[in-house]
């Protein structure tokens, strides 16, 4: 598992944003840095030392080649620098938010009630990313604070015209005014990935806690839609809503046509999804047929359809092609069995936090 928060040391008093700069491999014509860079000075097989404007930083326990070109945020009080944008990585996203209102079955992040202002330090750090990158955006629920949201596109997307955006947000908190702003942004360069899990409002109302929350959605769709906004649905798959998903594949191909792409996946075994593990985890190795039917439908009426999270040798061969390895880098693991798969390059593997007892009843080297 690829560490996010790393010990450190520094000789700074407030929170800042840094670049680290190793320059490990790099000519001596390469070596400059900027006002929010730190150059690595000395390491040693414990320690990285690094130096610039922002001050002396000490990292603990990480090799300065994997480091170069990362973006951290230091919290000096707490000794902690957490990771914002790893330079090597496709895989970055930044957290608004951890508060939400809503208390979804399977949240692998369960909301909590504090919040701390983390926009200027992310519009920081993305001057510092790497070019062309897609950032994501998530919380808890982002758009809690969609002024602020808002307000960070408008200034980041000047700033940094090569970097396109990725939200995640239960579009709950869209309304009309909201027309005129997003139509102000560059939206061919902001995905939204929005959760339908349901064509039956109950289903989907119960999954998330909230009553309403279907019927609001469906309002919001609709609103991104008008906007032109770019939108994925994303559809966790559980035991509570796979007997439907063949009807929410009709629902999607004839009333959200618009959609840019739907997203069916596999749970993750973190949050409140562990706590509920058993009454949630939908074995899709023996009831793939469920699977299969919603794709079959859902790619013959035009939606660029994918399935997430899910292990190809759970996967019958025809459809694994619209598997694509989709768990991020810094929590993707393999398990013991992986080792000799001929698709193992090709696969994304489990989370890391995956039961040891996979729950998967066909499992295997493809």
């Amino acid at each position: 598992m690829i560490p996010l928060r790393l010990k450190i040391e520094t000789d700074a008093i407030e929170p800042y944003v840094v670049r680290l700069r190793s320059f490990e491999g790099i000519s001596d014509e390469s070596h400059h840095t900027g006002a929010l860079d730190a150059a690595l000075e000395s390491a040693s097989a414990e320690t990285a030392e690094f130096s610039g404007a922002t001050g002396n930083l000490r990292l603990f326990g990480v090799d300065p080649s994997e480091v170069n070109g990362d973006v951290l945020f230091v919290v000096p009080s707490r000794g902690t620098a957490h990771r914002l944008i790893r330079a090597n990585s496709r895989h970055n996203t930044l957290l608004v938010t951890e508060r939400c209102d809503q208390l979804c079955l399977m949240c692998s992040q369960p909301p909590k009630k504090q919040h701390i202002d983390m926009f200027p330090f992310f519009e920081t750090a993305l001057l510092l990313s790497q070019k062309n990158s897609t950032i994501g955006i998530s919380g808890g629920e982002p758009t809690l604070f969609k002024s602020e949201l808002f307000d960070f596109f408008n200034r980041a997307m000047s700033r940094r015209p090569d970097i396109d955006f990725h939200v995640l947000t239960n579009a709950q908190h869209f309304d009309r005014a909201d027309l005129p702003i997003l139509r102000r942004l560059d939206l061919t360069r902001i995905l939204w990935g929005v959760p339908v899990y349901s064509s039956d409002s109950d289903v989907h109302d119960r999954i998330v806690a909230k009553p309403g929350a279907y019927d609001q959605v469906r309002r919001s769709l609709s609103l991104l839609c008008e906007a032109g906004a770019k939108i994925e649905l994303r559809t966790v798959l559980m035991k509570p809503n796979a007997p439907g998903l063949l009807d929410l594949a009709k629902f999607v191909t004839t009333a959200l046509p618009f959609v840019d792409s739907w997203a069916i996946m596999q749970l993750e075994n973190i949050g409140y999804a562990r706590q509920n593990w058993d009454t949630l985890f939908f074995d899709s190795s023996t009831g793939f047929d469920i699977v299969g039917k919603a794709l079959d439908f859902a790619i013959s009426r035009g939606i660029d359809t994918k399935l997430y999270n899910f292990p190809l040798c759970t996967v019958p061969t025809d459809y694994r092609a619209f598997a694509p390895s989709t768990i991020s880098d810094w929590k993707r693991a393999y398990v013991a069995d992986c080792a000799d798969c001929s698709l193992r390059n090709e696969c994304g593997g489990f989370f890391e936090w995956h039961p040891k007892v996979h729950g998967y009843e066909r499992f295997g080297v493809a």
